[in-house]
């Protein structure tokens, strides 16, 4: 599809449901909990969230940690719940508890590259099967009664991208609307970007076609729209980094002024946050690691904010990170105000060395 100079899309139909703005919170393991997404819906913006994908067998063996995956806040809607999995039985009864638990949509997870997701056929190995993957498709469609979409990636690598093969097989078995990240399986999370698979998906299918892959800030949505097509926008790591993206991303399509966030706001929602995960986690550790991810990505392209991650992500307790949170945010006030020497000091030898975190998908 050729760059269009036409005004972009506002909102889009997955069947009956009305997704308005077009802007959607992505679905990553290990972050898009119910306390991110309550914290990114607070903040506005948003016409989808996204559950953390969750393994089929988990929720039809009625396994509490995936009951308590697919928890989501009673006035979050729309809401889809996301599983995975490769046997087409055991996807439609997951279907059905999904439904049963009152997700507005299920959602296929087809674009995970996870090694452990992959080695059992599930997730982007799906898209080496494409006769699995219409079986599974034709199996979940069957089994409930609310809409159904998938979320794929370009194909599995570089010699198989076949995501608009895999996009005409879900319109054909009956699925309201698809995402493509623009990455194959084996990008994991590099690359070089390539949106063809995701235009050549807009141009094949007539339901909608949803945008994934390094929309970071509004030009990059923005290009996105202009480049594939699509229908929307899907957020990922860029929510992490700043999570006034999506409010932002829809005050631009609405023609609306942007919101400009103070170093005292992103002290308060990043307080939150933590807050939310340490009644979460039954354990400081656990709340304090998930802390930790979200602030690897928060900080950047912030002033100084590479010395404050590091900080941050070597804090052995949670006191300790958040005595580094509030004095890092209290320098960037007051450099925001045009005092000059803030950060005099701040950025030490030696602060800069790597931390081990694990990237969320």
């Amino acid at each position: 599809m050729m760059p269009t100079s036409s005004p972009l899309p506002t909102h889009y139909m997955v069947g009956p449901i009305r997704v308005e703005p077009n802007v959607v919170l992505a679905p990553m393991e290990g972050v898009t909990d119910v306390s991110f997404r309550r914290l990114i819906r607070q903040i506005g913006g948003v016409g989808l969230t996204v559950t953390e994908f969750i393994a089929s067998e988990g929720l039809k063996r009625g396994v509490s940690r995936m009951h308590d995956m697919a928890r989501f806040d009673p006035d979050e809607r729309p809401v889809a719940i996301q599983i995975y999995g490769r046997s087409p039985e055991v996807m439609a009864e997951a279907g059905r508890i999904v439904e049963d638990l009152g997700a507005s949509i299920v959602d296929i997870n087809m674009g995970c590259p996870s090694k452990k997701v992959c080695a059992h056929s599930g997730g982007s190995a799906l898209m080496t099967d494409l006769d699995l993957a219409r079986e599974i498709i034709a199996s979940v469609k069957a089994a409930i009664s609310i809409p159904l979409t998938v979320k794929m990636r370009s194909g599995f690598d570089h010699d198989k991208r076949n995501a608009a093969d895999l996009a005409h097989i879900c319109q054909e078995e009956g699925v309201a609307a698809i995402a493509i990240h623009w990455r194959t399986r084996t990008d994991k999370y590099g690359g070089e970007r390539r949106v063809d698979q995701i235009a050549a998906a807009v141009d094949r299918v007539s339901i909608p076609v949803l945008a994934n892959g390094d929309i970071i800030d509004i030009p990059s949505a923005v290009r996105m729209f202009q480049e594939t097509g699509c229908a929307g926008v899907m957020v990922g790591r860029g929510a992490m980094r700043n999570p006034w993206l999506l409010k932002q991303i829809t005050e631009h399509l609405r023609g609306e002024p942007i919101t400009q966030v103070t170093a005292k706001e992103r002290l308060e929602v990043l307080m939150s946050y933590l807050a939310a995960q340490q009644g979460q986690f039954s354990t400081e550790r656990a709340a304090l690691g998930r802390f930790k991810q979200i602030v690897n990505h928060f900080t950047r392209s912030l002033a100084h904010g590479s010395t404050a991650r590091m900080r941050m992500l070597r804090s052995e307790s949670i006191p300790e990170a958040v005595a580094h949170a509030h004095d890092y945010f209290a320098r960037l006030d007051a450099r925001d105000g045009g005092i000059e020497g803030a950060f005099d000091g701040y950025d030490k030898p030696g602060v800069e060395k790597r931390a081990r975190i694990t990237p969320a998908a």
